[in-house]
């Protein structure tokens, strides 16, 4: 009986210490997440009617930015250096932003209530 416990616990040991490599926040490759740095949205919300969300970064690059609806299929791409996003075809709901800059993308969502 005391062997049973002995690997039960040595079972439950391995289990807790492979989990770390599973979660969301850690992907497990190793790699550092990098991100765009400085990436702003504003304004998110944005009232439906209003024509354009300004989306800056720290570098100011070029940005190619790709709109995807809930189901995740892409409506829209564009490529802005404007800094300005013109969102006056898109109806009240929620979309998924996929900004990328100098081979960098990060995935934002916006709102338009």
């Amino acid at each position: 009986m005391k062997k049973n416990y002995f690997y039960i616990f040595l079972f439950s040991l391995f289990f807790l210490t492979s989990l770390n490599g599973f979660s969301q926040t850690n992907p497990g490759s190793g790699l550092p997440q990098e991100k765009i740095e400085g990436l702003t949205i504003y304004p998110n919300p944005v009232s439906y009617g209003q024509n354009t969300v300004h989306i800056t970064s720290k570098y100011n690059g070029i940005l190619t930015v790709a709109i995807f609806n809930v189901l995740g299929k892409q409506i829209a791409s564009h490529r802005i250096s404007s800094k300005t996003l013109d969102v006056t075809n898109l109806s009240k709901g929620v979309y998924v932003l996929k900004i990328s800059e100098n081979n960098i993308s990060e995935v934002r969502k916006l709102v338009i209530k």
